[in-house]
């Protein structure tokens, strides 16, 4: 029986779900892909790219949101058990994302590209859900770190490098594959660790510990291992704990709560306590902070590529919208000034993208480590701190607009444009605030001699190939003479638009590259997405970025 009133109910005027669609349908990304040395995996980012694009996946992420982690302290007896539990969907995307070796696995691969390929499928799976993309990304960056002691690294590492996913707490030698957390921060310090005042109290045993203290930021406590910082008495020390000891006893890692937060809803962040917690020192005591850079190295990486993943994911919501939506006449996409919009977006869009895949590259390149890759170390040094303060800062302001073009549907928690951008501060302020990653760059143009060098020499590879780019080279070069601290973030800016715009010089279509240089360096832009310039190839740089069809 037809309703009565159901005239009022047609559905007009509002487009098709989006899902099925291919999250690796991006030319940049493919583009990149191929040139930092990682063509090889295409097929299978393909394959990724239309599995996460599925409406099967799609919905793995909105329930994985929708039904929290839930802390359980104590069994029904009274015991100390705890654990977290996760909504089946969250286990679906955490399996998927470690059989891809979106976790540990390219450690274990020697070959060309494959750091790179992990980061091209972090691009293409984000589209999911990026809450479970800090366990996956703790342990690909848990196993440099640990290298720094080879006998831990010798039983663990064939674990956390493992493509099987295996949830729930055992010894951990007795699984198939392992998960790695970090703990670094504690309530009255943050990012300032060497503050720390968690204690680390030598046994008997040679190189074991038992720790004391209360971590405030320790996402993913359902990890199997973790890294954490500790006063040792001879200083700051880097330590890894287990949740579950060799002997099958739990270790005490009382998890006091979860931190309730703006975004990032899917994964689980807590506040575990040690109190005789055990502990294996890796590396010298008092190198805590050294022992456990590359780890932090590796993360801001991924919220570089966690940033992009969401401005492309954005930039493919709203550009399905305004394809199938209409007002005054016209189709939203057909209309000139949401063309601008969109493609002001694009740009962003492939800068951050494109930038991403040479940091990737530049880390392939660099952790080999023999004399001939020293220059992409340098570079991987500085220019990822560089692309975590500027990529990750873009991020809000840039899925505020892409929600926008949505209009009030972009607003309604269905859409899932809400989720997005919730997320979006979280990379900015993850492994160091902007302020730190600023001040960090300057540390390194000080204190490492190849730094500046290998920057420049970067951007000199686009020398001649467009006057605004070689003008914004010659303003930083005359800036970096003079920029105290308090011009930190001024310079760190103007390092990110030139790195970025050489890239997409050398590397994009004239129209992107033009576009970028006359509005990020030219001048000829306004305060906001959708003020490029008359006479910017709209067409062109929107035909690349939103393809009929995608």
């Amino acid at each position: 029986m037809e309703y009565e009133g159901s005239a009022t109910h047609a559905v007009t005027n509002q487009p098709p779900p989006l899902a099925p669609y291919d999250a690796s349908a991006d030319t940049a990304l493919l583009e990149g892909l191929r040139r930092e040395g990682a063509g090889w995996a295409e097929e299978g980012i393909r394959r990724l790219g239309l599995r996460a694009g599925s409406a099967e996946a799609q919905e793995w992420g909105d329930l994985a949101n929708r039904h929290e982690p839930e802390l359980r302290t104590h069994d029904r007896y009274g015991n100390r058990v705890d654990e977290v539990e996760f909504h089946p969907s969250w286990h679906h995307l955490m399996r998927v994302a470690v059989a891809e070796g979106l976790a540990g696995a390219p450690w274990a691969e020697d070959r060309v590209g494959a750091h790179v390929a992990r980061t091209a499928g972090g691009l293409v799976w984000g589209h999911t859900d990026a809450g479970h993309g800090c366990p996956t990304s703790m342990t690909y960056a848990a196993i440099p770190a640990l290298r720094r002691q080879p006998d831990l690294a010798k039983i663990y590492e064939p674990l956390l490098t493992s493509r099987l996913y295996e949830p729930g707490l055992k010894v951990p030698t007795e699984k198939r594959g392992l998960l790695a957390g970090m703990g670094m921060t504690e309530k009255q310090g943050g990012s300032d660790v060497r503050t720390n005042t968690t204690t680390a109290t030598p046994t008997a045993e040679s190189g074991v510990y038992t720790l004391r203290g209360h971590k405030w930021f320790t996402s993913a406590p359902m990890c199997d291992v973790f890294l954490v910082l500790a006063q040792a008495p001879g200083g700051l020390s880097c330590f890894l704990v287990p949740r579950v000891l060799p002997d099958g006893s739990r270790n005490t890692f009382r998890i006091q709560r979860l931190k309730d937060k703006l975004g990032n809803r899917s994964n689980a962040s807590s506040e575990p306590e040690f109190d005789g917690t055990v502990a294996w020192l890796v590396g010298p005591e008092g190198q805590g902070v050294k022992t456990i850079i590359e780890m932090v190295n590796c993360t801001r990486l991924d919220c570089v590529m966690m940033s992009a993943t969401l401005m492309r994911k954005t930039l493919v919501e709203a550009g399905h919208h305004v394809r199938h939506r209409s007002a005054f006449g016209a189709r939203l996409l057909d209309q000139p000034l949401m063309r601008n919009v969109l493609a002001d977006l694009a740009l962003e869009s492939e800068a951050a993208t494109t930038l991403t895949l040479r940091l990737a590259g530049a880390a392939d390149r660099g952790v080999r480590g023999d004399g001939e890759h020293d220059a992409e170390a340098a570079f991987r040094r500085i220019a990822t701190a560089v692309g975590k303060y500027w990529v990750t800062k873009r991020g809000p302001a840039f899925t505020a607009e892409a929600l926008e073009c949505l209009g009030g549907n972009g607003y309604v928690e269905e859409s899932g444009m809400p989720r997005h951008y919730r997320e979006a501060p979280l990379l900015s302020i993850w492994e160091g605030s902007g302020n730190v990653n600023a001040l960090d760059v300057l540390r390194a143009l000080r204190r490492e001699s190849g730094a500046a060098q290998a920057l420049f020499g970067e951007l000199a590879s686009a020398r001649g190939a467009d006057a605004r780019l070689d003008a914004a080279v010659a303003r930083l070069k005359g800036q970096l003479a003079q920029t105290s601290e308090i011009g930190a973030r001024r310079l760190v800016e103007l390092m990110a638009l030139t790195l970025q715009a050489s890239l997409l010089v050398r590397h994009a279509p004239p129209a992107v590259a033009d576009a970028f240089c006359a509005s990020r360096l030219g001048g000829d832009w306004g305060h906001a997405f959708g003020t490029l310039p008359d006479g910017a190839g709209l067409d062109a740089i929107l035909a690349r970025a939103l393809p009929e069809g995608s």
